[in-house]
C-alpha cells in the first residue's frame, strides 16, 4: 500500500457539505474542488434555431440534462463574436456575442436558467492570440511599424538581406511556420507576426500593459454578468522567451508529436516561461474582489501542458488560478501501471499548495477516449472503467459533451472537414492531426440524422454531419435503458455526490498485482482491471456499490472497474 496523498497537511481543508442540489461545497466556499464539470462545445451541443450549428438557446433548451446526468457545472468554449475560422478560438470581440450563437440577452438567459438549476457556468477565455479581425490588429496592419498599435501583438523584422526570412524557426502548432509576412501599406513586404496557431490567429503581446489591462476589463465584463468561472485557452502561452531564439525541431523521420495538444505541450522558447505566473496573480485578485457576491467565488481553470506534474503545479499556487488541467490522465495508456503514475506523480505535486486535482479523458481537441481505448464493446467497457476511476479520485473531473453516450470518433470525409489544423498538414507527411470526428453534432433522439440536434428538417445533416447508426446512442433511447452509458454515468455522479467531500483526500494505492490498479480513498475503494483474464479482488473490498461491466463477486472481469465500501 502507498499513500499518495496526506489529509493531515494544514493545507487540505476539512470538507464538508450537501450531497444534492447543487455543487457540494467545502467550508471555505471553493465549489470547484470536488465539482464534476462538464465541457460543452457550442456548435455541437444543440442547435435552437435550426441553422445546423449550435448556439446558447440549444444549450439553454437541453440544460435539464445536464442536471439530471448530475454533473455540477458547465464549461461552455467560446461564443463571442468571430469570423471562426478556429470554431471561435479567433475571437474579434470579447464583449460581445457572435449571431451565429445568439446575443448576449441569451447568455444573460443561459446564466439564469442555469443558477436556477444549480449549476455553475464556466466560459472559455482565449488570451493568447485574438482573430486577425480583431479591431486592435486592424489597427496594427494600418499603423505601420514601430506603432504603438503594433506593441500589442508580436510584430518583427525578418531576417536575411532583405527581411525575406521569418525572425526565427519556431513551427505552428497546426502545421507550417508560425510566421506571416504582412504587406505594408504602401504596398512593399513589411514585419512578420507570430502566430503560434493559424495565421488568423495573431499572437498578443503580454510584455505590452496595455494587454493585461485589456484583459483586466475582459473578465471583470463576464463576472459582472455572473459567470462562475473561466477555462484560459493556452494558458502557459502568453510571454515568449526574450530575444525570441530558434528551437531544436524535432527530427522529421522521427516518431514525433501527431496532435495539437501534444506539440503544445513541448518545453520550448515560446511555452511555459516564468513571467506567465504574474499574469495570474493579477487575475486571482481580480476573482478575489467577487468572493462576496450573491453568486459566491469565482475561479479560473488553466489549459496548461507541460511536461511534469511539478510545472503544471504551479499554475495552482495559493495566489495564482484555482484549478489546472490535468492532461498526463488523458495521456495515459489502457495499464494499470500509468494510471497508478498519474495518481503517485499528480496528489504530491499539489500538496504544497492546497490545490486539488483535475482529471479529464476528452475534449475538443483529441480522439475520444472510447476510440483511444481501441474502439467498439472494448473501447466503451474500457472508457467506462476508466472514468470510474477517475470519478473515485480526489479533485474535481471534467466530462466531454457526448462522452455519457459512449460515443465514438466519427471518420469526417475530406470534403466536410473544417478545422484548420487539418487544413495546415493535410497535403505534408505530418499525420492527420485535425479535430473535426470528436466535435461532430450530439445524438439527442429520432431514428435519422439531425437526431433532434435542432428543429430542422428530418434527414438534414448538421455543420459537421453525423453519422448513420446513431439513433441507438441518442439520450431518448438510453434514458431508462438497463446497462446503457447514459444510465451507467448518472449512477456514478449521483454515488460520487454521496462521498465527493466526505472522502478526504489521502488516497493509498494497493498492491493488487500487475493487471489492477487499486486504490483505497476513505470509505470508498476502486479496482480496475487492465488485463486480459479476470483477476482476483485485493483483500478489504466490502459492499459492492457500483460496476461499470458485470457485477463482481470474488473477481472482477477484464476491461471493468468497480467501487466497493471498505470492509
Amino acid at each position: 500500500m502507498v499513500a499518495v496523498n496526506d489529509p493531515s497537511s494544514p493545507s487540505t481543508p476539512s470538507p464538508t457539505g450537501s450531497t444534492s442540489g447543487g455543487p457540494a461545497v467545502p467550508e471555505d466556499g471553493a465549489w470547484w474542488r470536488h465539482a464534476v464539470v462538464y465541457q460543452v462545445y457550442v456548435r455541437s451541443f444543440a442547435d435552437g434555431d435550426g441553422d445546423g450549428v449550435g448556439d446558447l438557446p440549444g444549450i439553454t433548451s437541453r440544460l435539464p440534462h445536464l442536471r439530471d446526468l448530475g454533473v455540477d457545472a458547465l464549461w461552455i468554449t467560446p461564443f463571442y463574436t468571430s469570423p471562426q475560422h478556429d470554431h471561435g478560438y479567433d475571437v474579434a470581440d470579447y464583449r460581445d456575442v457572435d449571431p451565429l450563437f445568439g446575443s448576449l440577452s441569451d447568455a444573460d438567459d443561459l446564466l439564469a436558467r442555469a443558477h436556477e438549476l444549480g449549476l455553475k457556468v464556466i466560459v472559455d477565455l482565449v488570451p493568447n492570440h485574438t482573430s486577425d479581425q480583431h479591431p486592435w490588429f486592424q489597427a496594427a496592419l494600418a499603423a505601420g511599424p514601430g506603432s504603438p498599435e503594433r506593441e500589442r501583438y508580436m510584430f518583427v523584422e525578418g531576417r536575411g538581406q532583405d527581411g525575406e526570412l521569418p525572425p526565427n524557426n519556431w513551427p505552428s502548432v497546426f502545421g507550417g511556420d508560425a510566421w506571416t509576412r504582412v504587406t505594408e501599406a504602401d504596398g512593399t513586404p513589411g514585419q512578420w507576426y507570430l502566430h503560434l496557431f493559424d495565421s488568423t490567429q495573431p499572437d498578443l503581446n503580454w510584455r505590452n500593459p496595455e494587454v493585461g489591462d485589456e484583459f483586466e476589463s475582459v473578465l471583470r465584463f463576464w463576472l459582472d454578468r455572473g459567470v462562475d468561472g473561466f477555462r484560459v485557452d493556452v494558458a502557459h502561452g502568453l510571454f515568449k522567451q526574450e530575444g525570441l531564439p530558434d528551437t531544436e525541431l524535432p527530427d522529421p523521420d522521427a516518431d514525433g508529436p501527431a496532435s495539437m495538444v501534444e506539440l503544445a505541450g513541448l518545453d520550448e522558447p515560446m511555452w511555459d516561461q516564468p513571467e506567465v505566473h504574474e499574469v495570474y496573480r493579477r487575475w486571482h485578485r481580480v476573482l478575489a474582489d467577487y468572493d462576496d457576491s450573491p453568486r459566491g467565488r469565482r475561479m479560473a481553470v488553466a489549459e496548461s501542458w507541460a511536461r511534469t506534474a511539478e510545472a503544471i503545479a504551479r499554475y495552482v499556487r495559493p495566489d495564482e488560478l484555482q484549478q489546472s488541467f490535468n492532461f498526463h490522465w488523458l495521456s495515459a495508456a489502457w495499464s494499470a501501471q500509468e494510471f497508478a503514475d498519474v495518481v503517485t506523480e499528480t496528489l504530491p505535486s499539489l500538496l504544497p499548495y492546497g490545490a486539488t486535482p483535475t482529471w479529464v479523458l476528452s475534449n475538443h481537441d483529441v480522439v475520444r477516449h472510447v476510440t483511444r481505448y481501441g474502439g467498439g464493446e472494448l473501447g466503451l467497457a474500457r472508457g467506462r472503467a476508466a472514468t470510474l476511476a477517475m470519478l473515485g479520485l480526489p479533485g474535481s473531473a471534467y466530462l466531454y459533451q457526448g462522452e455519457e453516450l459512449g460515443l465514438e470518433q466519427v471518420e469526417v470525409a475530406p470534403e466536410d472537414r473544417t478545422d484548420p489544423s487539418w487544413f495546415r498538414t493535410k497535403d505534408t507527411a505530418k499525420p492527420d492531426i485535425g479535430r473535426d470526428g470528436c466535435r461532430v453534432p450530439i445524438p439527442w433522439d429520432d431514428e435519422q440524422p439531425p437526431y433532434a440536434f435542432g428543429p430542422a428538417a428530418p434527414g438534414s445533416q448538421p455543420w459537421l454531419p453525423q453519422p448513420d447508426g446513431w439513433a441507438g446512442l441518442s439520450v431518448a433511447a438510453q434514458t431508462g435503458a438497463a446497462g446503457s452509458t447514459l444510465e451507467f454515468y448518472r449512477r456514478a455522479l449521483a454515488a460520487r455526490r454521496s462521498f465527493a467531500l466526505t472522502a478526504g483526500e489521502s488516497v493509498d494505492l494497493l498492491d493488487a498485482g500487475p493487471d489492477l490498479f487499486a486504490y483505497r480513498r476513505g470509505p470508498l475503494v476502486c479496482v480496475l482491471n487492465a488485463g486480459s483474464e479476470p483477476a482476483d479482488l485485493p483483500d478489504g473490498v466490502g459492499a459492492l456499490v457500483l460496476s461499470s461491466g458485470p457485477e463482481p463477486t470474488s473477481t472482477l472481469a477484464p476491461d471493468t472497474a468497480a467501487w466497493f465500501l471498505d470492509a
